[in-house]
C-alpha cells in the first residue's frame, strides 16, 4: 500500500512538471494579406493549424493598406500581396524581405447582380462596358489610385479603350471586396474584380473574364517581413508554397504563379 501511495505521489509529482508545458499556449504567426485572399487563406490557416501547434492571425485589407500598416510598424510576420507594386514599395521603405517569392496568380473579372438579365460577354470583343449601364449608373473597382484590382482594372480599359468614357463613371472602393459588396447588395450594376472573388460569391454572377493581354500579370507574391520572425513562421511560409496548400488555392480559383 504504502508502494501504490508513494507511486502515485511520484506520477501526481511528474503530472505537475509537465502541466505547465501542456498548458503552453501556441506559438503564433501573423499575416496582413490582401482582401482578395480571404476566403482561401482562411482555408488554408484552419488546415495547417488542424496539423500543426500554432495560431495563424490573419488580417485582411487591400495591398496598399497593409503595406503601410507594415512600414508604421504593425506586428507582421508575413505579407501576401495581390501585386509586385506594393511588395517593392516596403523594399524603398527599408523593410526587409526574406524568402520573397510569386505564389499565385489570378484573372480579373466583369460581374454583375445574380439577378442580373445581363449575358456573358467578352470584354474586348465588340461590346463596350457603357453600353450595358443606365444613365447614372456607377461601375464598382477597386480604387485605382492604390488598390491592385483596381490598378489591373485601369490598365484593361486602358487597353481596350474604355477607359476615358467609363473614368466619369467609376465607385471606387477601399479593397477589391469592398468593390464586390458594392454589386452584391445591387448599387451597381456591374464590376470589376478578381474570378475568385466572383466564386467566393453567392450574389454576383461573372459576366466574362478580361483578356490577360489587357493588363500586367496579376500575381501574389509573398515575403517574411519580421526580422525576428521565429521558426514557426518560415515553417508556415514553406507550408504555403507546398502541394497541400496550393491545392486549396487551386480549390478557390487561384492558378501557381509561373516560375
Amino acid at each position: 500500500m504504502a508502494f501504490l501511495i508513494l507511486a502515485s505521489r511520484r506520477a501526481i509529482a511528474v503530472f505537475l512538471l509537465l502541466l505547465p508545458a501542456c498548458l503552453q499556449a501556441a506559438e503564433s504567426v501573423r499575416i496582413y494579406a490582401a482582401a482578395s485572399l480571404t476566403n482561401a487563406l482562411e482555408t488554408a490557416a484552419t488546415a495547417y493549424e488542424a496539423s500543426h501547434n500554432v495560431e495563424i492571425v490573419t488580417v485582411y485589407a487591400s495591398s496598399s493598406t497593409a503595406a503601410r500598416q507594415i512600414a508604421n510598424g504593425a506586428p507582421a510576420d508575413l505579407y501576401f500581396s495581390a501585386n509586385e507594386q506594393w511588395m517593392d514599395w516596403l523594399v524603398d521603405q527599408q523593410i526587409t524581405l526574406r524568402q520573397r517569392s510569386d505564389l499565385l496568380s489570378n484573372r480579373l473579372a466583369l460581374i454583375a447582380p445574380g439577378k442580373s438579365p445581363l449575358q456573358p460577354i467578352a470584354p474586348g470583343s465588340g461590346t463596350r462596358l457603357l453600353s450595358l449601364m443606365k444613365t447614372g449608373e456607377r461601375l464598382s473597382v477597386g480604387d485605382p489610385e492604390h488598390v491592385p484590382a483596381g490598378i489591373y482594372a485601369k490598365q484593361a480599359l486602358i487597353t481596350l479603350g474604355e477607359w476615358q468614357e467609363l473614368a466619369p463613371r467609376l465607385a471606387p472602393a477601399d479593397n477589391v471586396r469592398a468593390a464586390l459588396a458594392l454589386v452584391e447588395r445591387g448599387e451597381v450594376p456591374l464590376g470589376i474584380v478578381y474570378r475568385t472573388d466572383a466564386m467566393a460569391s453567392d450574389k454576383v454572377q461573372q459576366i466574362g473574364l478580361f483578356p490577360e493581354t489587357s493588363h500586367r500579370p496579376i500575381t501574389y507574391p509573398i515575403a517574411i517581413v519580421n526580422p525576428k520572425a521565429g521558426d514557426a513562421t518560415f515553417r508556415f511560409r514553406r507550408w504555403l508554397a507546398s502541394a497541400e496548400a496550393r491545392a486549396i488555392f487551386t480549390q478557390a480559383g487561384f492558378t501557381a504563379a509561373t516560375p
